[in-house]
């Protein structure tokens, strides 16, 4: 079967497409592609066929050649031109067809001799669609792959590129860049370009030229000289500790004694001996306030003669 598949959901198919040969059997496509506007579906089958559904319409195809390419060949590629008016289709018999859909009873040119030996073997149109080219294959050391490309109009072969000594797998003419990617049977991948038509891809890295050592870098030797590394720019470092206390004791600046405070907590002399704390402040300054210097035998009987009169908290004890 031939089906699409919508992007968002991909667990649910669209819609089925069922090639059958024209006794209504069933027969398995080989490759698909949508036309440029999509609304066309082409298939080429293993009996040799080319169908071509309408994307809505999938019970019956709209077109069916029944002998496009020889039957029991892989057909390896279908692809519509960017104007979509026509079809390019590369079979499994060595040979590449042309068709126009709007008389789609015989192809409007065809080219053999293009040996394949893979079943992704691609053509593609030239973006201004006027070139059509296909890879070919070879066997092991028997020559090279080569890139064969034909003019759409008149179907001559223009011009080919020899790419290796093995087979051209896929090749894709990109219509932004401008440029041929090829894929080959031994590992490589080749990008062809133009130096003026092309646009940004390979010529990014291609126009990075290697630079040119200089001479003058590579002949002198420089010697790297690190600060302070002469010995006349080097401090001259101490023996021992009891040199430098003994010449910081000398120094006015550094052997100088700090200043007292002049009010809170340190004045007057060391803090340890009262301490910063809140305690330490109302021991100094109101218990031990020993500004009464009169006799305390005097400052007892002062209150004699007032617990005489008012005996409110002596005698009711004792009593």
């Amino acid at each position: 079967t031939v089906r699409t598949w919508e992007v968002e959901n991909p667990k649910k198919q669209k819609s089925v497409f069922k090639p059958r040969t024209m006794q209504g059997k069933k027969v398995i496509p080989t490759t698909c592609t949508y036309s440029r506007d999509g609304n066309l579906i082409a298939a080429a089958c293993q009996n040799g066929s080319i169908q071509i559904w309408d994307r809505n319409l999938t019970v019956h195809p709209k077109f069916h050649y029944k002998q496009a390419h020889d039957s029991g060949t892989d057909t390896s590629c279908v692809t519509f031109s960017y104007d979509g008016n026509v079809l390019a289709s590369r079979g499994g018999d060595d040979s590449l067809k042309l068709w126009d859909i709007r008389q789609f009873n015989k192809p409007l040119f065809s080219a053999s001799g293009l040996p394949t030996m893979f079943p992704m073997t691609d053509c593609c149109f030239s973006p201004d669609d006027k070139l059509i080219v296909t890879g070919t294959s070879v066997q092991r050391g028997c020559g090279s792959g080569k890139l064969v490309f034909f003019e759409r109009r008149t179907f001559q072969r223009v011009y080919e590129i020899d790419i290796t000594d093995a087979s051209v797998v896929r090749c894709l003419w990109h219509p932004k860049l401008n440029q041929i990617m090829v894929g080959t049977g031994n590992g490589l991948a080749k990008v062809y370009y133009d130096p003026n038509k092309s646009q940004r891809g390979a010529k990014l890295c291609v126009v990075k030229t290697q630079r040119k050592a200089k001479q003058a870098e590579t002949l002198t030797q420089d010697y790297i000289i690190t600060p302070h590394a002469l010995p006349m720019f080097r401090e001259p470092r101490q023996r021992s500790t009891r040199k430098q206390l003994e010449k910081d004791r000398l120094d006015p600046l550094k052997s100088h004694k700090p200043e007292p405070p002049v009010a809170g907590p340190g004045r007057g002399g060391r803090v340890g001996t009262h301490g910063g704390t809140l305690s330490s402040y109302i021991v100094k300054n109101i218990a031990l306030d020993k500004t009464d210097d009169s006799n305390p035998r005097e400052a007892i009987l002062r209150h004699a003669k007032a617990a005489e009169d008012n005996p409110y908290w002596v005698s009711p004890a004792y009593s």
